[in-house]
């Protein structure tokens, strides 16, 4: 994971996520309300949110950053990002701590995610896949110009029960084109 590049943004830093990141982010993993949408509960122990991370850092397929204040380097939230097929296509993931929801911080990590995906590395489309009841996550990826492409019932078997899932889709002609 060392070769990602940091980004800076004006008040948001993405870097390489680390193993020491996990104390910071046990406020997102063992956090049940955060957790609601994902496929896993909220995890209890701060050693299983090590050991979630290290599953995590030792994937091949996901590339993950941790979200850093820019002027603080303590983890508030992680982005990722993997190449779901060649061609140049990719799908993201993000969170963020509690204390930062409705601030503007994940959209402008997300969004500066998106600007060195689809800007640096040359992807043609991004696309995000959600809870549909995920409201929060849902407005964010409205926000960034994300369409909903289209509904999977039954997708995820999750801690919450069978889920469908949004798709979510944007290509790099519609990234920063006015809504």
């Amino acid at each position: 994971m060392s070769d990602l590049p940091v980004i800076e943004g004006k008040r948001v830093r993405l870097r390489p996520l680390r193993i020491y990141d996990a104390p910071a982010l046990h406020a997102i993993y063992g956090d049940a309300s955060a957790m609601t949408w994902w496929t896993h509960a909220a995890l209890e122990r701060l050693e299983d949110t090590e050991a979630k991370l290290v599953d995590n850092l030792s994937r091949n397929d996901w590339r993950a950053w941790a979200i850093t204040l820019a002027t603080d380097d303590t983890a508030i939230g992680t982005v990722a990002a993997h190449e779901e097929r060649q061609g140049r296509v990719a799908e993201i993931g993000y969170s963020l701590v509690r204390a930062h929801w409705g601030t503007g911080l994940a959209r402008e990590a997300v969004s500066m995610l998106l600007d060195y995906l689809f800007e640096v590395e040359g992807y043609r489309r991004i696309f995000a896949d959600t809870d549909p009841d995920n409201a929060a996550s849902n407005g964010l990826l409205t926000r960034l110009g994300f369409k909903l492409e289209g509904r999977l019932r039954a997708h995820w078997e999750t801690h919450i029960g069978v889920r469908d899932s949004f798709i979510w889709g944007l290509l790099k002609s519609e990234w920063g084109a006015p809504l």
